[in-house]
Parts: C-alpha cells; sequence; structure tokens
C-alpha cells in the first residue's frame, strides 16, 4: 500500500428530520416561529373557550345561545355584510362604517386639539397652573354625561356623536402630550438655544420627536375610549351604527345578533389600536410602547 495516500473518514448520513430542517427556507422557519409563539396560543384559547361555551349553552333552559345556534342565526349577517334595504335596514358592515365615520371625525378633530393643548400646558407653566385643574376635572365626567349637554347645542344625533367621542378622547391626549412635553431634557433645550432655532423649527425638530412616545400613547388610549363612546352613545342618538344595531337587536330580542356584533366590536377595536401603534412604531422608531 502506498504510504503517501491518505484514509478518508466515513462520514455518517444526518438524521432524516435534521436533513429536512437543513433545507427548509429561513422564511418558512420564520412564520412557523412567529405561528408557535404568537398565533397557537390565543388559537389554543379561544378553542377552549368555544368548547366550554357550547357545553354550558347547549344544555335545557340555557339563558344564551351555544356558538353553534349564533353562527346559525347570523350566518346571513355573515355572508351579506354590505346588504341595504334601505333606511336602517342594512349590512353589518354599513354599520361598521357609519360608526368609524363618526369615530374618524371626533378623534381626528381630539386629536389636534389635544396635541395643541397638551403642548401649551406642558411648555407654559401659567397654563398648567391655570387649566390642568380644569381638565382633571372634566376628564372624569363619564362620556354619556355629555350626550344631553351636547344633543341640546347641536339638535342632532350626527354631531352629538362626534362631540361626545371628541370630549372623551381628548382627555388623555393633552395630559400625555404635556407630560411628554415636561419631560423633554434639558440638554435637547440647550442644544436648540446653542444652534438659535426659531419656535417653528425648535416644535418640530426637537419637541414632537422628543415628546413621540408619550404622545401616542395617549393617541392609543384615546382611540380605544372613541370606540366604547360611539357605541355607547350611538345606543341612544338612533340611526345607522354598530351602537344602535346591538340595541335594536335587543328590542327584538336577537341574542345572536348581539353577540356577533360584539365580536366585530372588539375586532375592529383591536385593529384601530394596533393601526396607531403601527403608526407610533414608525414615527417614534420603535421608542414608543406597542
Amino acid at each position: 500500500m502506498n504510504t503517501s495516500e491518505t484514509i478518508e473518514p466515513i462520514r455518517l448520513a444526518p438524521p432524516a428530520t435534521q436533513a429536512t430542517a437543513s433545507v427548509l427556507p429561513n422564511w418558512i422557519k420564520t412564520i412557523a416561529r412567529v405561528f408557535m409563539t404568537h398565533v397557537l396560543p390565543p388559537l389554543v384559547i379561544v378553542g377552549l373557550l368555544l368548547v366550554i361555551w357550547e357545553l354550558l349553552c347547549s344544555r335545557p333552559g340555557a339563558a344564551l345561545p351555544p356558538p353553534s345556534k349564533v353562527l346559525e342565526e347570523t350566518w346571513e349577517l355573515i355572508v351579506s355584510p354590505f346588504y341595504d334595504n334601505g333606511g336602517n335596514d342594512v349590512g353589518l358592515a354599513w354599520q361598521m362604517l357609519a360608526s368609524l365615520k363618526r369615530v374618524a371625525y371626533g378623534y381626528s378633530l381630539a386629536v389636534l386639539a389635544g396635541v395643541g393643548l397638551g403642548v401649551l400646558v406642558g411648555q407654559s407653566t401659567w397654563a398648567l397652573r391655570g387649566l390642568d385643574p380644569l381638565f382633571q376635572v372634566l376628564r372624569t365626567v363619564p362620556p354619556l354625561a355629555w350626550l344631553p349637554i351636547s344633543l341640546a347645542g347641536f339638535r342632532d344625533g350626527h354631531p352629538s356623536a362626534i362631540f361626545v367621542i371628541f370630549i372623551t378622547a381628548i382627555w388623555p391626549i393633552i395630559i400625555n402630550t404635556s407630560i411628554g412635553i415636561r419631560n423633554i431634557p434639558d440638554d435637547y433645550r440647550n442644544v436648540a438655544k446653542v444652534i438659535r432655532l426659531n419656535g417653528f423649527e425648535y416644535f418640530g425638530k426637537i419637541m414632537l420627536p422628543a415628546a413621540a412616545p408619550f404622545i401616542f400613547s395617549g393617541l392609543r388610549i384615546g382611540v380605544g375610549l372613541s370606540w366604547l363612546a360611539i357605541v355607547a352613545a350611538e345606543m341612544l342618538i338612533g340611526g345607522v351604527g354598530i351602537g344602535f344595531f346591538i340595541w335594536d337587536a335587543w328590542n327584538s330580542s336577537r341574542i345572536s345578533d348581539i353577540i356577533l356584533a360584539l365580536f366585530c366590536v372588539g375586532i375592529v377595536g383591536f385593529l384601530l389600536d394596533r393601526i396607531v401603534a403601527f403608526i407610533g412604531h414608525l414615527v417614534t422608531r420603535g421608542t414608543s410602547a406597542s
């Protein structure tokens, strides 16, 4: 045998599972990891709750319908959300869109006024001493307590609902914005003085970026309160809207319709919060709470 020749080691084939895992692309591994950590746990919990609900409400004399009956009785609403028979007899999607339209108007006004007043209170000690006690008193008034005053003032249900949304959402925006402005580090203020920024430049380059995490925390609280307020207000003012839909279903003893509407309200509220949180994450570059 030639001594210059080398003996090659025998390589064992990797196990089948390891070989398959190494072949999988990284994006599939990422999706699987996200599914296992974020999607699977809530699916399991929701499934268990549905099973318990089905078992408890399938007994004779149960006050609430089981999930199977809810799905059966609301199937037409689910598959035809955009039907329009005129008047208040419209699909669930149109009811949601009508409520979201009111929320968009009221919440937008609350954002503009709330951020402006928050900046004023945060910057001016005189404004803080004069306005903060008033804000602390008014913010404790329940949203529906404003509805009779707004109806008396506007004499119409649509602007009254928008006002209720506005007056409900504005307080957390004012408070969080003012806290963010007051917590701007002194180093930032000193740099602005050194480079001689004018008022508009200081507002856009120093004040808003530094206070943005606090501002978006207030915006997230405000959008949640807006959605709560409009559902409650629409039960009283009537017309097209998810709140009136729930109240009308109660008067007609359509419990399954109420359960479906509550599920839709929760999903929409969650999406609104996620949208504001996503915008805040982009604006603050990940420094706001998500």
